[in-house]
């Protein structure tokens, strides 16, 4: 069950002193890959981040709301960009909501229509074309994902896509404004620089949100 992350854990290692320096070595070695990639990832995606910001602080003047949403991991990465934009450290606090919250309301959904409708279903409901709607797949093909995003698209919101790997179907869709694409082939590391990307995009918006009260008339 271990072998793919520490595989010398499955092998005959019976020296407790050894095997504590091993799995140390281990996990400075992935903290070095992470930070790597995250220094990485940041740069290559600045413009990007830049835009997606602007957009996303002309949403929110404008009165619109942030729709987050995401599987296993990137459910709870969604939930985090929603608590820094509704109660953020610093800045503003914005309207911004978990489609994955609402236990009872997905959990109907699920039964009733179908996991794969479980957030477009949601931003049918709740969404107007003025919203914002951010999704994350480590794979760029979980398909109440990429349906939500396409519902969005057909409502008009604006629609930020987080990915893994080379972006996948999410970024051949057509449905996604703006994506945001980290490039590993590690579902770890993935998850853990798109951690960084949110917050670095939610620093860029409550900047530009500052900016523009700083210079109103």
């Amino acid at each position: 069950m271990t072998d793919f992350l520490y595989p010398f854990i499955e092998q005959d290692e019976w020296d407790r002193d050894a095997l504590l320096d091993d799995l140390a070595r281990s996990a400075e070695s992935k903290a070095i890959l992470s930070e790597d990639l995250r220094r990485a990832t940041l740069a290559v995606l600045a413009p990007e981040l830049s835009a997606t910001a602007r957009a996303l602080a002309d949403r929110f003047l404008a009165g619109g709301r942030l729709f987050a949403f995401g599987n296993g991991g990137s459910s709870t990465d969604a939930a985090g960009l929603v608590a820094l934009f509704s109660r953020p450290p610093w800045g503003r606090a914005l309207p911004a909501r978990s489609l994955a919250a609402d236990q009872a309301l997905l959990t109907a959904l699920a039964n009733d229509v179908g996991f794969e409708l479980v957030f477009s279903r949601q931003l049918l409901a709740s969404a107007t074309a003025a919203d914002i709607a951010v999704g994350l797949s480590t794979s760029g093909g979980s398909a109440n994902v990429l349906y939500a995003f396409e519902e969005s698209h057909r409502m008009g919101l604006l629609t930020v896509g987080l990915a893994g790997y080379d972006g996948g179907a999410m970024s051949a869709a057509g449905t996604v404004d703006h994506c945001l694409v980290v490039r590993s082939d590690s579902v770890h590391r993935v998850q853990e620089v798109q951690s960084a990307v949110l917050f670095d995009l939610w620093e860029r918006t409550q900047q530009l949100l500052a900016d523009g009260e700083a210079h109103a008339p």
